[in-house]
């Protein structure tokens, strides 16, 4: 503690949960009196604007109302408040204050009261910018060399520098290397911005050399030079510090040494102009703000330094000469003159204590108590430690709030399914157009490593799939403890399911009273949705799946299916699923390719998946490690498209329906109440047939009704079907491009973002935002589109049609054959060569954009040969294609 404590001169408690910061604080004649004395202009997170001008108050004295001269409640959080010439054409000092998206200048001017009441202020709007990025914080100095007035230079979250020059924008740069933003602070002595980068060096950049550089229109230009004409941004000098630079400052003192004030986390650091060290200095504590101002010594500059302790430093170079207690842990500190009071101290902490202070010898009268002093008893302390340590040992076992990674789960769950199906079968339903429906058995095993009351499991699968029971109360569980659960799973419906995967989840309260959850998943079996049969000759869809090894044995792939096939050579298979839909398979014995066909192309999915993790399993168990599958195309939108367009013109007439149904209720409601008034007024009168109407319209009801709920039920079939079709359309998309495990996650979140459709949200609008998202992102051409990414977002409605949503998935797969890439990062929109633009792979036609939809520039002419070359691979696959025995 300091034998010394800042003398107080005034203070004052700004709100009430209120948040500051370094930048919330700074001090001037902000309304140009011309007397020299400063105000304080205060600017809180909460959006609160405060100017005082202090007076001096006895000590436990409250402060005097009259100091504070505005408080205004702005719209938006204040980040930083700086005073300078702002204005064109005005010499007086102007306020800036920045917020997260906008930066604006304000005029204060005070007018002298006629009564007691004092003079009074107000804040007048002179201009304000609207920023296009989220603001971090911002400098002011005279740019270019320009005198008389001040430019502002605003840092964005995202790294971009942005340029005003008074009323006027006039250029933005993007940091090279950009990861998280720094102090940024301006020199006038050699007109360049410092700041500190992610990798924890000081950067030192010539205004004139980001006047000059690249345009910013995208994150992008600040690594790769753009096509217009520019130089690449890079440093004049940079200083690797090591560590997260709190604060930097630039003192401009006539009869001072030129010099640049660093203040990092553990070291203050003293550079020259031209970024050599002068000094540093290692500081025993954790700073937290810091002030250059002018020494009387020549040659060397005064430092004040706030700490973490409560502790206000004065050093000259690296001498501490002075140490004051403050009453709290300053987060700002300015030097101002008040009445003739020259050198005051203004603090400002994180939770809005004001305070001017100055140094004074007012020493503290406090002084330990005296504790009587008495013989420890070692065997009542021995009992006491030991008591301790059991209760840690015992807080230590018992403890998991935080998750556990290195110990093992309270409980364990597998599912097992069995590779036979039930006899007699569990389902519902005995058979569906003649073919028995089987079931199968899955079994739950559940383990305890501790005791357990009452653990819930929930079972769930995707409809049609039905379960004989999906929620279970498990009893009382001990240690060691397992529990089986066995139930059976069927089909339960006219239409293939979307996904044979199941999900198990078991919620229980750990021992300490924590809810936690414990989840598996399962897969059925194909045999449960589907049997073998005869192979049709000739079907409506078709698929080529090509692999880079010699064909197999289907009945070898699928044994549970070869007992009954009609091909014991392993060429052709075929499954006839229970909802009607057969799928053939047949393998050619010239080439590596397998053809899959079927009536119904969303009936292809689940063999597909099927024969290309089975081919995977197959040949990873004979050692092969570069076997691989492919997809040479055509890509089938057209046939999904129809999925698509039958998806949501079920959604139209459901929406109809539910209009037409409200209608009909409103008029039945108002017939019951003609009848009602009728039936109650005591003269009699006849009904007009109102009666005749109502029966009419409850038949209309209830028709409407009836329709409403068959309407439902063929739109859940239809979007289990979209789902399959979705399903095989990434399938078929991951294989022609090769794309990664990863890639073909953003693939299924973007065709794949329901599991259930609702009113209120639906499958067209979903993926629609999604593909205009990655066509905007990582997909995208042109640097505009992914600025104008977060600009252009809409809520989501059901749209007229879905025309939109066709043209952008045709876009995606366009673009996807150009050399795209899916990446969630935001610099996954590099652009391929010219080559490469102009080569189109089969499968997706060229489409013409509409001018205000993502536009993109048209192949270079030079490029014409790729396409003559690339067409002539396209007749090679077609004349590989005809190999395939049917």
């Amino acid at each position: 503690m300091s034998l010394f404590k800042a003398r107080d001169w005034w203070g004052a408690v700004l709100g009430k949960g209120e948040e500051f910061d370094q930048g919330c604080l700074c001090v001037g004649d902000i309304d140009n009196s011309g007397t020299g004395h400063d105000k304080v202009v205060v600017g809180s997170y909460m959006g609160m604007l405060r100017l005082f001008s202090p007076h001096a108050t006895k000590p436990g004295e409250p402060a005097q109302a009259d100091a504070q001269l505005l408080e205004l409640q702005l719209r938006d959080p204040i980040i930083q408040v700086e005073l300078g010439k702002f204005v064109s054409c005005s010499d007086l000092l102007h306020l800036a204050v920045l917020h997260p998206r906008k930066i604006s200048v304000y005029s204060v001017s005070g007018t002298a009261g006629n009564v007691e009441h004092g003079a009074q202020y107000q804040l007048k709007l002179v201009y304000e910018h609207n920023l296009q990025r989220t603001a971090c914080n911002m400098t002011y100095g005279t740019f270019g060399g320009v005198t008389g007035h001040h430019s502002l230079c605003i840092q964005s979250m995202d790294g971009m520098l942005m340029f005003f020059e008074q009323e006027s924008y006039s250029f933005g740069r993007f940091l090279p290397g950009f990861l998280l933003p720094g102090p940024l602070v301006y020199c006038p002595r050699t007109d360049t911005f410092l700041t500190l980068s992610s990798s924890r060096t000081l950067e030192s950049y010539r205004y004139e050399t980001l006047a000059v550089a690249t345009d910013a229109e995208s994150r992008q230009d600040a690594d790769q030079p753009g096509k217009t004409g520019g130089k690449r941004l890079l440093a004049d000098w940079s200083l690797v510090l090591g560590e997260q630079a709190l604060d930097i400052s630039v003192p401009s003192f006539s009869h001072s040494t030129s010099s640049i004030f660093v203040l990092g986390e553990r070291n203050l650091y003293c550079l020259k102009d031209n970024g050599h060290i002068r000094f540093m200095k290692k500081l025993e504590y954790n700073p937290s703000c810091f002030l250059p101002y002018a020494s009387v010594t020549e040659g060397t500059i005064s430092l004040l330094l706030g700490n973490h302790n409560n502790m206000l430093l004065v050093y000259q170079d690296v001498t501490l000469k002075w140490a004051a207690q403050l009453a709290c842990v300053p987060v700002a500190v300015r030097l101002a003159n008040f009445h003739d009071l020259k050198g005051m101290v203004v603090t400002l902490s994180s939770d809005g204590r004001l305070q001017c202070s100055y140094m004074g010898t007012d020493p503290s009268f406090f002084s330990t108590p005296k504790v009587d002093a008495r013989e420890a008893d070692y065997q009542q302390v021995d009992a006491e430690m030991k008591s301790l340590q059991k209760i840690i040992r015992e807080a230590t076992r018992t403890q998991d709030i935080l998750p556990k990674t290195d110990k093992e789960e309270d409980l364990t769950v597998t599912a097992t399914v069995s590779t036979n199906m039930d006899s007699p079968s569990q389902a519902l339903i005995p058979e569906i157009d003649g073919l028995a429906v089987p079931s199968v058995t899955v079994k739950i095993q559940v383990r305890s490593r501790c005791v357990l009351q009452s653990p819930k499991l929930t079972v769930c699968v995707q409809p049609p799939l039905a379960l004989t029971q999906e929620h279970f109360v498990l009893e009382h569980m001990g240690v060691g403890t397992t529990t089986v659960i066995t139930f059976s799973a069927f089909l339960n419906g006219l239409y293939p399911p979307a996904d044979l995967t199941g999900d198990v989840a078991v919620s229980y309260s750990s021992p300490t009273g924590v809810p936690r959850v414990c989840q598996c998943k399962f897969s059925l079996p194909l045999l449960l949705v589907c049997c073998p049969s005869p192979p049709a000759k000739s079907a409506k869809h078709k698929i080529t799946v090509d692999t880079n090894q010699p064909p197999v044995n289907l009945n070898t792939v699928f044994p549970e299916f070869s007992e009954k096939a009609t091909d014991k050579e392993g060429n052709t298979l075929a499954f006839q699923f229970i909802s009607g839909a057969r799928v053939t398979v047949l393998a050619s014995k010239t080439s590596q390719r397998y053809r899959i066909h079927s009536d119904g192309f969303e009936d292809m999915w689940l063999v597909v998946k099927e024969l290309v993790q089975r081919f995977d399993q197959h040949f990873t168990k004979q050692g092969i490690k570069d076997f691989r599958n492919s997809f040479a195309g055509p890509i089938p939108l057209s046939e999904y498209f129809e999925t698509v367009e039958h998806h949501f013109e079920l959604r139209v007439s459901a929406e109809k329906y539910q209009d037409l149904l409200s209608e009909r209720a409103v008029q039945f409601r108002a017939i019951q109440r003609r009848l009602l008034t009728r039936f109650k007024d005591k003269t009699p009168a006849p009904l007009q047939n109102l009666d005749t109407l109502m029966e009419g319209t409850y038949r209309q009801v209830v028709a409407l009704a009836d329709a409403v709920e068959e309407n439902r039920g063929l739109l859940e079939r239809a979007f289990a079907r979209l789902r399959s079709a979705s399903h095989l359309l990434i399938l078929l998309l991951s294989l022609w491009q090769g794309l990664n495990t990863e890639q073909s996650a953003i693939l299924e979140a973007t065709l794949l973002p329901l599991l259930h459709d609702t009113p209120q949200l639906g499958w067209e609008e979903s993926v629609d935002a999604a593909l205009s998202h990655l066509l905007r992102t990582c997909l995208s051409r042109s640097p505009k589109d992914q600025a104008l990414s977060l600009a252009s977002s809409c809520p989501l409605a059901m749209p007229k049609d879905t025309s939109r949503l066709r043209k952008h998935l045709t876009l995606l797969c366009d673009r996807l054959a150009k050399g795209g890439r899916l990446s969630l990062a935001s610099d996954a929109n590099v652009q391929p060569p010219t080559q490469l633009h102009s080569l189109m792979l089969p499968g997706v036609e060229p489409i013409a954009e509409a001018p205000g939809d993502l536009e993109e520039p048209p192949p270079e002419p030079e490029s014409a040969k790729f396409i003559k070359k690339k067409q002539a691979s396209k007749k090679v696959k077609k004349t590989g294609q005809e190999n395939i025995t049917h």
